[in-house]
């Protein structure tokens, strides 16, 4: 079995850890072989391994770089079952957000503005730089964010921001049983977090709309309902609604519901049915909705937080 880490905030990491005993279960059955972030062992080791050496690979991250993309090709070869671990693998999740960019806009963004151009652009990463003691090679960043399935074949998909510690018992469950569903099967319950959130839907129409910390949500009535955005009726469930149960809306980590494939989309039609635009067509004019819509400041990173390189959109074009 192996773990990888590409380009997340290791929050996966940490999940795989929560599950406690379960860890120490899985090591009974099976040799954990490449974990870099518990174990030495390094790539040149990895990819003198024979081609489907490995039972099991839980790859988690997008892939950012040439680095990212290496491994995932080279675990892909070595593994006789990949699953995209987290939703970042599954969808891009925030990483993505930088397809709103080029890579050299951000790398100018963060070494010359942000630091005032004191560097006079000398601080800007390179590929390739030549030091004292010889040549200097950093990872390539690439200009578009992919998920792990727009590099490599995928097996399973484990969602997840990160992946519930229950989901990922039940996959490892799964995994040590041998009762896999079939392959390219999300591992997650086919209903969306709607469906697990214990507030109350009135069918009200609303009149604003807010962020989460304008304003003190009503504890039992559901959240759109009260103007807040919730990705909720977009969003595949399986994480019990934590978020929801703690007065924060859902943003969408779980990835799209079965039946929705793009969260933006899936979330523009439930705005519209809180709106009653679909039932009471007039009841709100044009310049009401445009009105009502300016109020979502950042709708890009709101609707698709998690999912952009995965969705229709995929990124931002870019000028030649």
């Amino acid at each position: 079995m192996a773990f990888y880490w590409a380009a997340s905030c290791g929050g996966c990491e940490i999940a795989v850890l929560d599950t406690n005993e379960k860890v120490l279960e899985l090591a009974e059955h099976a040799d954990i072989v490449f974990w870099p972030v518990a174990m030495d062992i390094k790539y040149k080791d990895v990819e003198a391994f024979p081609d489907g050496y490995v039972d099991v690979t839980f790859f988690n991250g997008s892939v950012r770089n040439s680095e990212q993309e290496h491994m995932a090709k080279v675990l892909r070869a070595k593994s006789k079952i990949l699953v995209a671990f987290g939703a970042c693998a599954n969808q891009g999740s925030v990483p993505g957000l930088a397809n709103l960019w080029s890579a050299d806009e951000l790398l100018d963004h963060v070494y010359l503005e942000v630091s005032g151009g004191r560097h006079n652009g000398s601080a800007v990463p390179r590929p390739e730089a030549e030091v004292r003691e010889g040549t200097l090679r950093l990872p390539v960043l690439y200009d578009t964010v992919k998920t792990l399935d727009q590099t490599v074949a995928v097996d399973y998909y484990l969602p997840g921001c990160p992946p519930p510690v229950e989901l990922i018992k039940r996959a490892i469950d799964a995994i040590l049983q041998g009762t896999l569903p079939p392959r390219g099967s999300v591992l997650a319950p086919l209903t969306a977090v709607c469906a697990e959130c214990p507030r109350k839907r009135e069918d009200k129409r609303i009149t604003a709309i807010h962020r989460v910390h304008e304003v003190v949500p009503a504890p039992e009535r559901c959240l759109m309902e009260q103007g807040i955005v919730c990705m909720g009726m977009a969003t595949r469930g399986g994480c019990g609604a934590q978020c929801l149960k703690v007065d924060m809306p859902c943003t969408g980590c779980g990835g799209p519901a079965p039946n929705r494939p793009d969260m933006g989309t899936g979330m523009l039609t439930a705005l519209a049915s809180i709106l009653h635009l679909d039932k009471e067509p007039g009841t709100y004019t044009e310049e009401e909705v445009m009105e009502l819509m300016a109020q979502i400041k950042d709708p890009v990173g709101l609707f698709y937080m998690y999912s952009l390189p995965a969705s229709i959109l995929k990124r931002k074009v870019m000028k030649r």
